[in-house]
Formats: C-alpha cells, structure tokens, sequence
C-alpha cells in the first residue's frame, strides 16, 4: 500500500469523525497537491464521501433522539453555542440554505446535522442540503490549502498562512453570530427525539 493511498484513508477515516480536525487536513492535503503535482480530485471525494457519511449518521442520532452527548461536547465552545443558536432561528424558514451555509460556521457541519434530524426533516432534504454544503466546503478547504502551496513554496509558510485565512474566516464569522445571537439552546436541546416539527413533513 502506497503513501498516497495511506493518506486517502486516513483522511477518510478523520472525515467521517464528528468535530475532528477535518478543515486542518484538507488544506495540508491541499498544499501537498500544490507542492508534489500532485491530483485533488481523490481528496475532494474521499473527504465529501467521509463528511456525507457522517452527516447521515449525526442527522440518524439527532432524529432518533440519541445526539444529546454530542451536542453537550458543541456547546463547550461559545461560538459552537452561537452556531447553534443561529440554526435553530432559521433552520424553518430557508431550511436547505441554512444547513448549506452552516458549514462554515464553528462546529455548524455537527451541530446542523444534529439539529435538523432533531427537527425531523424529510430526509429527501437533508440529504440535498448536505450534499451540496459539504461538496462545497470540502473543495473550499482544498483549494484554500492548494492555493497557499502555489503562492508559497515553504511548506510550513504555505499551510500556516491558509490556516490563518481560514482561522480569520471563522472568526468574522463566529464575531457576527456572537453579535446577533440571543443564545438560546434549550430549544434544541428539547426537541431531540421529540415529535416532528419540520413544516414539510406530514405528522
């Protein structure tokens, strides 16, 4: 087994663990790619099909009430918690939207999957939802990490200076949910494994 094919597993296997450091890998993969010409296409999928594998498995325990320990470890966080709070405001109204955007919020690809499968979305839906944010973020990180290895050749220059365009990201991020989060969890909390409230789907 060769190298490549070791750090393809090893990333999936980091992909499909909830809240582990999924972005980090990507752009150091991404930077390789950029600095050994080497091809992103075999990262891009093995990440997206590690992420949708668990976002199915999180949206299965949020739905069937058994999300409760991963939620208690998201809400640690204080901007995990705005995260939270900001998909439970609008997780109803702009439901495929929300879910796509709350990949780049802190811990948002977790608690997203917790939560709607707490609100018991039509699975149809999640499904939609997930594919497309996390096709998008995962090629985002990629290229976030590519790119920092064309402009930079130091290896560790490169992925430093991606991290910390994407820390910088996260933390505007973070700051504005902060700004207009009422931080409000208990409703979320609540509703897992509770009856269903999602508006598409027929009680």
């Amino acid at each position: 087994m060769d190298v490549s094919t070791v750090s393809l597993l090893a990333l999936f296997a980091i992909s499909v663990v909830p809240l582990a450091p999924t972005e980090l890998t990507l752009i150091g993969m991404g930077m390789l790619a950029a600095q050994q010409g080497g091809s992103l296409a075999p990262v891009i999928l093995v990440a997206t099909a590690g992420c949708l594998l668990c976002d199915a498995g999180l949206y299965l325990l949020g739905r069937y009430g058994g999300g409760s320990w991963v939620l208690d470890r998201v809400r640690r966080r204080p901007s995990a918690e705005a995260t939270l709070g900001w998909l439970t405001r609008h997780a109803r109204r702009r439901p495929v939207a929300v879910l796509v955007v709350s990949r780049w919020l802190p811990a948002g690809g977790t608690a997203g999957s917790l939560l709607v499968g707490s609100l018991r979305w039509p699975r149809s839906v999640f499904a939609v939802a997930s594919a497309i944010g996390v096709t998008l973020w995962v090629t985002y990180a990629v290229l976030l990490g590519y790119l920092g290895g064309e402009l930079v050749q130091q290896p560790f220059v490169s992925l430093g200076a991606s991290l910390a365009v994407a820390a910088l990201l996260a933390a505007v991020a973070a700051a504005v949910l902060r700004r207009h989060s009422g931080h409000d969890l208990r409703y979320a909390s609540g509703t897992a494994g509770g009856p269903a409230v999602h508006p598409a789907e027929p009680a």
